[in-house]
């Protein structure tokens, strides 16, 4: 397998679906039992042999800046480029082009989370000697990209050849794609990639329908992610940390009346009051829930107190 060192992960979605919870976070950044989002992208792509970051940003980039203190994380250096106005994919990817220099790289969108072996698609990409490699899988979201003994003929259908498959939101490119996307122009790598399959790019595609792929695009697929980890005992095997997934935080304090049910994700410093109930909820960290209250389906921004009962809304 020919190695790829360097990677840029989009990190500069606005995350409207999510909201009110992107106004406290970007979206990458969103805590999965503890674990900020985009944390799982990096560490599959090191264990793939990344030893090298861009990430995008646009809303809140302090963030960003203050979780990835000193520009590293384990041990790999991270550059943030900041999109003041934001560029999409297109854009983005010709945004970093001063970062990534002239040797292939890999995107992957900073928003997924997902195991799905990423060796066969490297593998793809240089023995086919490809320009540019999707990831594609039937995940029942969209089936927009057309794919022909490897080779991606269309997406959209712009060329009449119907979708099979949906992009997956990792991808391969070599560096020529920086001739093809006009600098500080806000563009999708859609058009740019069907004007490359016009003039016979050699555009290829592998289809990872294996392991798991979450997209989280709403609370209701958050929420869900959480279930689904739990219930399916679920790791990644790239992910090192022994600790994960961690329901409770070690310095949250639960009273030993509360009670916790179904599944639930306490975060650093949270307290949870007497005879509380908390069910199918997520707190950020810093939430303090008040002595008899009941939270059923919610999710609880940082910092917030909480009393009384709710259901299914974020707080």
């Amino acid at each position: 397998m020919a190695g790829i060192t360097q990677a840029f992960v989009l990190g500069a979605g606005l995350g409207t679906r999510l909201r009110p919870l992107t106004y406290d976070l970007p979206k990458p950044l969103i805590p999965i039992f503890q674990k900020p989002l985009i944390t799982f992208a990096l560490d599959h792509l090191i264990d793939l042999g990344v030893k090298s970051f861009v990430i995008n940003t646009h809303q809140l980039p302090g963030r960003f800046e203050d979780f990835f203190s000193g520009n590293v994380y384990a041990g790999h250096p991270i550059r943030l480029v900041h999109e003041p106005d934001l560029l999409e994919t297109g854009g983005g990817i010709k945004n970093a082009e001063r970062h990534l220099g002239t040797k292939p790289f890999i995107v992957y969108s900073g928003d997924i989370l997902t195991d799905v072996d990423l060796a066969p698609l490297i593998d793809e990409h240089s023995r086919c000697g490809n320009d540019v490699t999707l990831a594609v899988r039937e995940t029942g979201l969209a089936t927009g990209v057309a794919l022909r003994n490897g080779r991606v003929v269309d997406i959209g259908n712009k060329f009449g050849h119907p979708g099979d498959y949906d992009f997956a939101n990792i991808s391969i490119w070599n560096p020529e794609i920086f001739q093809r996307i006009p600098a500080a122009k806000k563009i999708s790598f859609i058009p740019v990639l069907t004007e490359w399959i016009r003039q016979d790019g050699k555009i290829g595609g592998v289809i990872l329908n294996d392991h798991n792929w979450f997209n989280i695009g709403s609370r209701t697929q958050y929420l869900e992610v959480h279930r689904a980890i739990l219930e399916h005992h679920w790791k990644p095997r790239y992910l090192k940390t022994p600790e994960w997934p961690a329901p409770i935080a070690p310095d949250a304090t639960v009273d030993p009346s509360a009670r916790l049910s179904g599944f639930y994700s306490i975060g650093v410093g949270c307290t949870v009051g007497a005879d509380a109930l908390i069910e199918d909820t997520i707190l950020w960290p810093g939430s303090q829930i008040a002595s008899r209250s009941e939270l059923v389906g919610c999710i609880v921004r940082s910092r917030q107190k909480v009393e009384g009962v709710h259901r299914n809304i974020d707080i």
